[in-house]
């Protein structure tokens, strides 16, 4: 269907957000600024450290830095819109906007996804192959794996941003959400999606599939090779080198499938509650994870602590 074609062609969207619930907005409107500072400090804080302290110059922290970077990123992308929804009557985003926030927000998403399954092959080769470690994880191999990492969330978002923006809107603009999500764009279209379910399908198999099923196979080979050291000392070292990227992978997938796993309720005097509860859990989602990461990474790890002590002593007394 021609866009032309339409009668009121759609030029931007109103974002529901929590309009329904004014009270909750300055609540949130709060909590959800201290979660960003919190965000910012904290992954700011682990990618200085993995910059200018010469000892986390190797791939796991290397990784660890794009990993903070892409939160920064995510976040960004969505919470100061977010925050703006807040405080604004009408919650207008241009249609133009709307496709840039898709893309940005989509790919972060499925870039720390590839991100995480290259830290679990770096866990495995540090584990299963120490004598090999310097030699396969080398510069030369784990700078151009974050970059294809980059690369592979940005050449998904595009396709998938494209093909949204291409569908002729012409008719209710309102999406039911926070911010510009795809699913919730795709909902309004007047057209049939059908060829956009079926990519968003097969883009989800490549970026949540295929890594899980990858972290997951790595996992076993890491934990086989635990069970073999013979002492207890041994076994709590070389897990302690990748129970933090074990906890945020746990904590990141297992979001996802709670939110898009939990089975739908049939009753419609639940509905409202449940899309408040559906919109909710999104948005702590979009929030709360890159806010953790952080936290996980700093507590789980004594190189970071004692790099973080190091570079505010330093300061200190410089």
């Amino acid at each position: 269907m021609d866009r032309s074609n339409q009668t009121c062609p759609v030029v931007g969207f109103i974002l529901l957000g929590l309009s329904a619930h004014p009270k909750l907005e300055k609540t949130f409107f709060v909590l959800i600024l201290l979660m960003y500072l919190v965000t910012l400090l904290g992954n700011g804080v682990l990618i200085l450290v993995t910059v200018c302290v010469p000892r986390l110059h190797t791939p796991m922290y290397f990784f660890l830095g794009n990993l903070s970077f892409l939160d920064i990123c995510y976040t960004t992308s969505s919470v100061p819109l977010i925050l703006d929804s807040f405080l604004t009557p009408r919650k207008a985003i241009p249609f133009s906007a709307c496709a840039v926030q898709m893309f940005l927000s989509f790919a972060m998403g499925a870039t720390e996804c590839v991100l995480l399954g290259m830290m679990a092959f770096d866990r495995y080769v540090a584990i299963c192959n120490p004598l090999r470690y310097p030699v396969v994880m080398s510069r030369a191999a784990y700078v151009p794996m974050a970059v294809s990492s980059w690369a592979c969330g940005s050449i998904a978002s595009v396709v998938q941003t494209s093909l949204a923006m291409k569908l002729p809107f012409c008719g209710n603009n309102i999406i039911n959400h926070f911010t510009c999500e795809i699913l919730a764009v795709l909902k309004l279209a007047c057209a049939d999606i059908s060829t956009n379910v079926i990519s968003m399908g097969v883009t989800n198999v490549i970026f949540l599939g295929v890594p899980v099923l990858f972290i997951l196979i790595s996992y076993i080979f890491i934990l086989t090779n635990i069970l073999r050291i013979p002492s207890a000392e041994g076994r709590k070292k070389a897990f302690s080198t990748c129970s933090a990227h074990l906890t945020v992978v746990v904590v990141f997938y297992g979001t996802i499938l709670f939110m898009y796993g939990k089975p739908k309720s049939k009753d419609p005097r639940g509905a409202d509650k449940q899309d408040l509860s559906d919109k909710l859990i999104s948005l702590f989602y979009g929030v709360l994870i890159p806010m953790l990461n952080p936290i996980i990474y700093s507590l789980r790890n004594k190189d970071v602590k004692a790099a973080v002590r190091n570079l505010i002593f330093q300061k200190h007394f410089t």
